[in-house]
């Protein structure tokens, strides 16, 4: 892979309601030149739901502007229209990075910061909402296409059109391609699961989700998470 990718677009986003509902999001992000990120995200960018988006292991949004062309086909409209580049609320829009290109632990340096991707996204109901797709969360999880997430190991301004830089790969054998096919396809491979569980920059929430499916062989509940279910 190239070891470094333009960032076309920077963006963050303030909180407004999602769809026709109630529910606050910070999904609709608009283009900026230039934001400061610290640990917790980049300068004026807000969640609405600060328990499972933004924070130390998610701080920074990548989403694969190689995806959307896909997806456009795949999907009714108006949804398929809604496809664009910064649809899925992500920070940095690229061409050049996907899921199959960058690992987990990956250090990149991006204007005066540094991060390092920490998971992948894992879609929830709010997409069902955005989309007006009722299992658009299900959908794009069945891709395998989901975006990642930074932390920030240094904190700095960054800009458009800065370079996304590869640093450093401490788990060349563990691309988020693979991740991913553990956590939503070969979900009870029990060896790859111990592997995973071991990663020391896999974010926290990911690690235990492997250590529980270890302990009990059993696929945790997807139901909250993707349809909003109790």
């Amino acid at each position: 892979m190239a070891n470094g990718v333009v960032i076309r677009e920077l963006r963050v986003g303030n909180l407004n309601m999602l769809g026709n509902t109630e529910t606050l999001t910070g999904i609709y992000k608009q283009q900026v030149d230039s934001a400061y990120l610290n640990s917790n995200g980049l300068s004026d960018d807000q969640q609405g739901d600060k328990n499972h988006h933004g924070g130390p292991e998610k701080a920074l949004h990548h989403f694969a502007s190689e995806h959307y062309p896909r997806l456009r086909r795949a999907l009714p409209e108006p949804a398929a229209e809604y496809c664009q580049p910064g649809a899925f609320g992500e920070n940095l829009v690229t061409s050049g990075f996907t899921e199959a290109d960058v690992c987990v632990g990956d250090i990149f340096v991006l204007g005066e910061a540094v991060v390092q991707i920490s998971q992948p996204r894992q879609p929830c109901w709010r997409l069902n909402l955005r989309f007006g797709i009722p299992d658009m969360s299900q959908r794009l999880q069945n891709t395998l296409r989901t975006g990642w997430y930074y932390r920030v190991l240094q904190p700095g301004l960054i800009r458009k059109d800065d370079i996304l830089q590869l640093m450093e790969r401490p788990h060349e054998d563990w691309p988020l391609s693979r991740v991913l096919h553990l956590l939503y396809e070969n979900t009870l491979d029990l060896n790859a699961l111990g592997l995973m569980a071991s990663i020391n920059e896999l974010s926290p929430n990911l690690k235990l989700l492997a250590k529980k499916r270890l302990e009990s062989q059993q696929v945790e509940d997807w139901g909250r998470r993707l349809f909003g279910q109790p």
